[in-house]
C-alpha cells in the first residue's frame, strides 16, 4: 500500500551542513527534471523581486524566500518529514513515526519541484508550488506529468494507493482503478439542519490522522473494499464518495467528521 499526501506551503529551515543530492531522492531517473526546475527557479529570483512574486504566488511581505530559492543548491538540507510542516505534518507527525522504527518508504510526498519524496529524502526549504509556471520550462505540473508516467507507475506496480492529495497535486500523476481517494466533509448542525462542507483545516488533520492510523496498524490492504474496512474498524465514519465517469477511476470515498 502507498499513501500519497501532498507537501506544505510552511517549511522548516534544515540545519544540516550538506545540500540536496538529486540523486538520492526518490526514483532517481528524475533528476535532469528536478535539475531544470531547480535551474529555472534559480534564474527567476535572480531576476526582477517583483516578476518572480507573482510567478510565484507570493506576496511583497514573502520577498524573503526569494533569497532562498536563490540559494537553494547549496543550502542545507533535511529530511523531508522534518521540512514540511503544518496541519497535515502536525497530525501525520513523520519524525515520531521514523523514530519508532516504522517503514516510511511507501508514503511518497508530491512536490512541485522535487515531483515525489519519501520521507527521509533530504531537501532544503523552498517555496515553489505545483502551480507555477518557471522561465523556459513553463508549467511545473506539465512537467512533472510528464516525467512521472512511466517511472512512477513502475514504481507502484499493482499495489493499492491511498490519495490524500489534493488540488494541483492530484493531478501530477493519477492512479488506476486500485486506488482510493479521500474527501473530508465536516458535518456540523446551523439552525436545526445537518450541513457538510469541505473544510479545510479539518481536511488536512483529518488526512493526517488518517495516515499516521494506518501506518500504526501495519495493515497492508491490497483493494478499496479491504481499505474501507480498515478505515472503518479505525473508527472514521466512511461513505461512499462521487461517482467518476471513467472506468479506471479510483474509489472515491467521504470520510464524515463533526470535530477535530
Amino acid at each position: 500500500m502507498f499513501i500519497f499526501i501532498p507537501p506544505s506551503e510552511s517549511k522548516a529551515f534544515p540545519s544540516d551542513v550538506d545540500p540536496a543530492d538529486l540523486g538520492s531522492l526518490a526514483l532517481p531517473e528524475l533528476a535532469p527534471t528536478r535539475a531544470a526546475l531547480r535551474d529555472a527557479l534559480v534564474r527567476l529570483c535572480r531576476g526582477p523581486a517583483g516578476k518572480a512574486l507573482e510567478a510565484l504566488g507570493l506576496s511583497e511581505g514573502q520577498s524573503a524566500e526569494l533569497g532562498h530559492d536563490r540559494d537553494i543548491r547549496r543550502a542545507p538540507a533535511g529530511p523531508a518529514a522534518d521540512v514540511y510542516t503544518g496541519v497535515l505534518y502536525d497530525a501525520l507527525d513523520l519524525p515520531t513515526l521514523r523514530h519508532r522504527g516504522l517503514i516510511l518508504d511507501h508514503v511518497l510526498i508530491f512536490s512541485g519541484l522535487w515531483g515525489v519524496l519519501r520521507p527521509d529524502d533530504r531537501i532544503p526549504h523552498y517555496r515553489c508550488s505545483a502551480g507555477v509556471k518557471l522561465p523556459r520550462v513553463g508549467s511545473v505540473s506539465t512537467a512533472w506529468r510528464r516525467a512521472l508516467r512511466e517511472p512512477l507507475a513502475g514504481h507502484v506496480g499493482d499495489e493499492l494507493v491511498v490519495d490524500l492529495r489534493s488540488g494541483a497535486y492530484g493531478g501530477l500523476w493519477a492512479p488506476g482503478s486500485n486506488a482510493v481517494t479521500v474527501r473530508v466533509l465536516h458535518e456540523r448542525e446551523v439552525g436545526g439542519v445537518v450541513k457538510r462542507t469541505v473544510v479545510s483545516h479539518f481536511n488536512k488533520a483529518t488526512k493526517g490522522r488518517l495516515a499516521r492510523a494506518l501506518l500504526e496498524t501495519g495493515q497492508q490492504p491490497r483493494k478499496p473494499e479491504e481499505f474501507i474496512d480498515v478505515v472503518r474498524e479505525l473508527g472514521y465514519v466512511v461513505e461512499s464518495g462521487p461517482e467518476s465517469a471513467k472506468p479506471d477511476a479510483p474509489t472515491a470515498i467521504d470520510i464524515v467528521v463533526s470535530e477535530l
